[in-house]
């Protein structure tokens, strides 16, 4: 069995972020391209973003550490530590609006 942190992954990795250029620093905490689901710890800088990008499968952002914005079209959810909040079937982006880290859950779509 495999024991992580989140905790301790959010610390480092927001101070990873905090330094990237890209204003961003990740890590996958569980599965992976061989496993319906994937855990992915993602840590953004104040004022970065995941750009637009596809939905992989049904998804989920709990908010770990800051505030962020979920924005797929003309509509967006907010969301503060300790919040879940449900990735839509469409284009969507992430944006930080403070130092911020998520736990993205993705079970992929079979195909």
């Amino acid at each position: 069995m495999q024991n992580e942190s989140l905790n301790d992954l959010t610390r480092h990795h927001l101070e990873l972020a905090r330094t990237a250029t890209s204003g961003r620093s990740a890590q996958t905490v569980f599965g992976g391209h061989d496993h319906v689901l994937r855990q992915t710890l993602i840590a953004l800088r104040a004022g970065s973003a995941l750009d637009e990008h596809e939905n992989p499968g049904e998804a989920t952002v709990q908010v770990l550490h800051g505030h962020v914005r979920l924005v797929s079209g003309d509509t967006s959810w907010s969301g503060s530590t300790g919040d879940l909040l449900v990735v839509p079937d469409a284009r969507h982006a992430l944006e930080a609006d403070e130092d911020s880290a998520i736990l993205l859950s993705v079970g992929k779509k079979n195909g």
